[in-house]
């Protein structure tokens, strides 16, 4: 990402930073604040809300330095916030019971569950022992349950956790991830697990430091959401074993969009989007070159216009999001904008955010972070 154009004030921490903060220390202070904290997480600015609803929601870096979820307009205007002990990642939204959950970049171990509605206070939930966020989460289709992606750092095992969606939002289990470096995850409406295995092996001792670059295992699992049962497993190919499978959505016709970062060398041009199908093959997409030279490599964030059969991809490395045709991968437009970031389905096309406070074409003094959800 390219934090260091960003103004002083927004910049977001860098490797070594995380690495000097204990993780320890967080996970202590979480259950230590317990409900007097999590009364600090209120909205600060309800009226908003009464008087347009939220439709979208994303991280942000306030320039005093803190962070928070932000509440947006259709229009791109902040429009709430909700207080963050920490960074978060990426969201996850239920229609089916109108909550959210925003999880902490990895190697975090809180993650908050919040109603834009404010029909419920915000509340922390904290990863078990031995287990970190990798960031990512999603619900089951009925709101019962939300999973979050997880690393049982002891084994370097990818798992999802499970969580009951009822007062108390406890863990009420897990299921393997079917590889390491596990990142994004979705549920589809017939209860298949979709799995983002990165690829890459962390632990929490050295913070975001990638501990296995030359022996990637990067790989796209379908598993039965409610025993964990291995249904497929797409592992790449010895040549693209570099390439870690990142970020995913699901298209209308079922098909699986997934995004990925390159871990090789610079020089590469490796395809950087693909999709499959339960029971096929991966595909990947062939973009442009030049295209592909202004991703660098990277592609940090994607989403699915369902209604609009459109894909869209995000990344900040060099400053570009661009739509692609949801039937067959062909590049429809392309957009610079510098520190691209979070990128979302709007009524017509795509809702983007960037690093330095754009969203939707609307500037907001804040830094947006990587991901945004449509609520």
């Amino acid at each position: 990402m390219a934090a260091s154009a960003l103004p002083p004030a927004f910049r977001f921490p860098t490797a070594t930073e995380m690495i000097a903060t204990p993780l320890i220390d967080r996970r202590v202070f979480l259950r230590s604040a317990g409900l007097a904290f999590v009364a600090g997480l209120a909205p600060r600015s309800a009226f908003a809300v009464e008087r347009t609803d939220a439709v979208y929601a994303s991280g942000l870096k306030r320039p005093d330095g803190t962070f928070a979820i932000g509440l947006v307009s259709e229009q791109g205007t902040l429009i709430d916030e909700i207080a963050l002990p920490g960074r978060i990642h990426g969201l996850c939204h239920s229609a089916a019971n109108g909550l959210s959950v925003a999880f902490a970049r990895r190697p975090g171990t809180f993650a908050v569950v919040f109603d834009a509605k404010r029909r419920v206070e915000p509340r922390i939930v904290t990863a078990a022992e031995g287990r970190h966020y990798f960031g990512h989460g999603a619900f089951s289709p009925d709101g019962r349950l939300f999973y979050a992606s997880e690393n049982d750092f002891d084994t370097n095992a990818g798992v999802i956790g499970i969580y009951d969606c009822r007062p108390g939002f406890e863990r009420v289990g897990e299921v393997p991830a079917h590889g390491i470096g596990t990142h994004d995850i979705t549920v589809t409406a017939d209860g298949l697990l979709v799995i983002a295995n990165g690829g890459i092996e962390t632990h929490p001792d050295f913070g975001r430091t990638k501990l296995n670059l030359d022996h990637m295992e990067p790989s796209l699992v379908l598993a039965d959401a409610k025993t964990g049962a291995l249904i497929e497993k797409h592992v790449l190919p010895p040549d693209l074993k570099q390439l870690s499978t990142r970020h995913l959505d699901v298209a209308l016709d079922g098909r699986i969009w997934f995004a990925c970062q390159y871990e090789g060398p610079r020089t590469d041009r490796p395809p950087l989007v693909g999709h499959f199908t339960e029971g096929a093959p991966i595909s990947f997409v062939e973009l442009p070159d030049n295209t592909t030279d202004r991703l660098g490599n990277y592609v940090g964030a994607i989403a699915v216009n369902r209604t609009q059969g459109l894909v869209g991809i995000a990344s900040p490395k060099n400053g570009l999001w661009a739509i692609l045709d949801g039937r067959d991968g062909r590049l429809i437009s392309e957009t610079a904008l510098a520190d691209a970031a979070g990128i979302a389905p709007s009524p017509s096309s795509f809702a983007v955010s960037s690093y330095r406070g754009d969203f939707l074409d609307r500037k907001n003094p804040v830094a947006w972070d990587q991901h945004i959800i449509r609520l």
